[in-house]
């Protein structure tokens, strides 16, 4: 049953609902974008023109909009890659200002339009490009994933303008690019200086709040063998033999599946809302000829660990040195390595956040979740990452909640709900006149 506090809230919740057809219209607007992630070196896709299709409609309502693009992410940040560059990918901030008075708190919207590529192509239902509705999904890439939650914050932001509710503190809606990536469009915006009391991302949560996140390394590897002719017998090493690189990675494939296991049970990478930190063997290149033995052999993994191990400084050099330390001891036994050692290049961290479960903003949410129909919603984590621990560690406390489940994030045939687009839209509506105030 649905429960709200004012006659002004049901009014809000109705128009969200009468809007029913313009907000799954704006949805399907946003995935006809191809806005696929891609590599650093490939050109822009079309993120600039939803960029500013956002910002249109923003600035339709009275937003102070900015859309910018920022500088190159240039060297020595290990947060970023070195070699990224946001042309063509603007970023976009715009404030609705509120009244101010005494209690007034701000409020950070926060979504990435960029989505993973549509490949499988062929066996797709539908245009992956082209949202339909079906059975009551909505049907597209990106819909769930997340320009669906993009799309409901948006339409919660316009229903409180159309109707003038005045709010009494700040709300800032801001959509960034790379969260599929690297999470460097959520390190421009808070670069940029958006900030705010706290804040909620569109991820598809299910009405859940996720509260917490693991964060990411990318260990590469590299085995050093020596080349020479496969069909041939062939000397010991120290005699200038052949050495086949890919079976000197097998200790390193070793170490990596101890490590795993290990932290399987171990005290201090148990978490009550995250599964254990892991490390997981990702791609392996060796070998450039079938009669040669392979002269290297590399590795890259994804190593995914936990909020309570991030160090001093805010990175994952702990974690880092751990797992570099155990495999190099687990090689050391093999006299080649001693005079050919293992080559390390440890990839963008990407660094996990958290806030605490019962943070003001997620009992506010799941409040106006349960008074809507959704009950069942509650403090939850994220074994993956999302941009919310960006904005947390740099001053703004934030989770996810958002529309459908993430069961169809990525997945051929990505669907989202219609109905949880729409409630959506009505709670962030209600959670935003609550968090922030409304002045009568």
């Amino acid at each position: 049953m649905t429960k709200l506090r004012s006659t002004l809230e049901e009014k809000v919740v109705a128009a969200v609902n009468e809007g029913r057809d313009e907000l799954v219209e704006l949805v399907a607007s946003l995935v006809a974008f191809d806005t696929t992630a891609r590599d650093n070196e490939e050109p822009a896709r079309e993120e600039e023109a939803l960029q500013r299709l956002l910002a249109a409609r923003l600035t339709a309502i009275g937003a102070e909009t900015d859309l910018w693009e920022p500088p190159n992410t240039g060297t020595g940040n290990r947060h970023v890659p070195d070699d990224l560059d946001f042309k063509g990918r603007p970023q976009l901030a715009a404030w609705v200002r509120g009244a101010g008075g005494s209690g007034a708190r701000s409020l950070l919207l926060n979504g990435h339009i960029d989505a993973v590529d549509v490949e499988p192509r062929e066996k797709w239902s539908s245009d992956p490009f082209t949202a339909v509705v079906r059975d009551g999904r909505l049907y597209g890439r990106g819909v769930n994933d997340m320009k669906g939650g993009i799309a409901a914050y948006l339409f919660a932001v316009e229903t409180l303008r159309r109707l003038g509710v005045k709010l009494a503190g700040d709300l800032c809606f801001c959509t960034v690019t790379d969260e599929e990536s690297s999470g460097a469009g959520g390190f421009a915006a808070v670069a940029r200086g958006v900030k705010a009391d706290a804040g909620l991302i569109g991820e598809p949560t299910g009405f859940d709040a996720w509260v917490s996140c693991r964060g990411s390394l990318t260990p590469n590897i590299t085995v050093e063998g020596r080349a020479g002719h496969a069909e041939m017998a062939q000397p010991h090493w120290s005699a200038g033999g052949a050495v086949n690189a890919i079976d000197k990675m097998r200790p390193v494939l070793d170490e990596v599946r101890a490590v795993r296991e290990d932290w399987l049970t171990r005290p201090d990478q148990q978490h009550p809302l995250l599964s254990p930190g892991t490390i997981v063997p990702t791609i392996i290149k060796g070998g450039t000829w079938d009669v040669t033995y392979p002269a290297s052999c590399e590795l890259t993994c994804e190593l995914m660990y936990l909020p309570t191990h991030v160090d001093e400084q805010g990175t994952g050099r702990r974690i880092e040195r751990e797992v570099q330390e155990r495999i190099e001891r687990a090689v050391a036994a093999d006299p080649w390595f001693a005079e050919h050692p293992l080559r390390w290049f440890w990839d963008t961290d990407v660094v996990p956040g958290e806030i605490p479960a019962d943070h003001p903003l997620v009992g506010l949410t799941l409040e106006a979740a349960a008074g809507l129909g959704h009950a069942g919603g509650k403090p939850d984590g994220f074994d993956s990452w999302h941009d919310a621990a960006t904005f947390t560690r740099s001053g703004t406390p934030t989770f996810s909640f958002g529309p459908g489940g993430a069961e169809t994030a990525h997945a051929v045939d990505e669907y989202t709900p219609v109905q949880d687009l729409i409630d959506v839209a009505a709670i962030v509506a209600v959670t935003a006149m609550r968090w922030c105030g409304v002045v009568e």
